[in-house]
């Protein structure tokens, strides 16, 4: 197995940290098999060569999973990933600097993403659904184990019109806590970010009175706030400021509070169960295509034991390549990432919920195309 342990450049001031999270340790060797194993018998072996891809930092932790289970069945090669946030995964497989990335937003064309990967892929762009994952709302606020937010009630916490925590609106949502007097330290992603995306495209749906900046990867800075660069920042900023909340993938924000979100007249909690409820019931996006298999989430479900604040984490390829050794590196990584196995792993290392047997077979089919 092997895992770079040295920062290797792939486009001019661009590092890629290569992974190396603690799936490879001896702790973790159930979770992610030195080789073999039922549900990878679709996978290719044999393969050599270093992949190095790079974008959503909420895949970060399944990436590593990924990274480790691949290189068991296939030891000479090497995968590297750069968790630089969605945007700027997708602006390198643009510019050619990453033959594969990860994003927490499929492409449009709303700024010419769609028609400039288009153009460096030659043709087809594939984007396929690698998991879906709650947005953990997280909290640092001491005495208080338990946070109901309605979705009005979050909203006006992130666009700094509730701004202490024994607000009336949080007070009414939680009668049993004991609020502190506080002064909210809200806290956002400061970097361009699918999260962010989601998480906006989530206030916009069920509070657009209350949210009215719309559905966006950059914060808006008239709303305030603490910004945090990449999942990890956002969690160690909450974890290290008392009477803070923000929002991160779940997967990343366990040992801090997690709030209950209202959905109908319940409130509930994130998990990987109660997000994969919403993928079932969203329709395909507008630029959706035989190879493109991307959904427009339906965050304003009021469906009971569904955790409406969710991402769909993508994959994006190429359907072709120049290079016939990335080409088949691309396939079998993305093959196996489909796989029972690499679905497990995610599960395992990231709290994700697995695609169900329909759209992990579509999306299987598609994948089998590159070449």
């Amino acid at each position: 197995m092997k895992i770079t342990s040295a920062r290797q450049a792939i486009v001019p001031g661009i590092a890629v940290l290569a992974l190396a999270l603690t799936a490879c340790g001896a702790d973790n060797e159930d979770a992610a098999p030195s080789g073999g194993g039922e549900g990878t018998e679709a996978v290719e072996t044999g393969l050599t060569g270093t992949l190095s891809g790079g974008g959503a930092s909420t895949q970060q932790a399944a990436m590593g999973a990924w990274a480790v289970g691949f290189q068991g069945i296939n030891p000479d090669t090497t995968i590297n990933y750069d968790p630089i946030g969605s945007g700027g995964g997708r602006e390198q497989f643009i510019s050619g600097g990453f033959p594969f990335a990860g994003s927490d937003a499929y492409l449009t064309d709303d700024e010419g993403e769609l028609s400039a990967a288009e153009e460096q892929c030659g043709g087809t762009v594939i984007e396929v659904p690698s998991y879906v994952s709650p947005i953990a709302v997280a909290y640092n606020l001491p005495g208080v184990d338990t946070l109901n937010l309605a979705p009005e009630t979050l909203a006006g916490i992130m666009a700094g019109k509730i701004t202490t925590w024994d607000d009336p609106e949080i007070a009414e949502e939680n009668p049993d806590a004991d609020l502190p007097s506080e002064r909210i330290n809200a806290v956002h992603r400061s970097d361009e970010s699918g999260t962010t995306e989601n998480f906006t495209d989530y206030l916009t749906a069920v509070a657009p009175d209350v949210w009215d900046a719309g559905a966006i990867e950059i914060w808006p800075t008239e709303y305030g706030g603490e910004g945090a660069n990449g999942t990890s920042g956002v969690v160690q900023t909450i974890t290290n400021s008392e009477f803070s909340i923000g929002y991160a993938d779940a997967s990343q924000a366990q040992a801090l509070g997690l709030a209950n979100i209202g959905v109908g007249d319940e409130f509930v909690p994130p998990s990987a169960e109660a997000a994969a409820q919403i993928l079932l019931a969203s329709p395909p996006a507008d630029v959706a295509t035989d190879t493109q298999l991307v959904f427009d989430l339906d965050f304003a479900t009021e469906e009971s034991g569904t955790y409406p604040v969710v991402l769909t984490s993508y994959l994006l390829a190429c359907q072709s390549y120049d290079d016939a050794e990335t080409a088949a590196l691309v396939k079998g990584f993305v093959t196996y990432v489909l796989s029972d196995a690499g679905q497990e792993q995610a599960a395992a290392e990231a709290g994700s919920a697995p695609l169900n047997d329909d759209l992990q077979a579509q999306a299987l089919e598609i994948v089998d195309a590159i070449s």
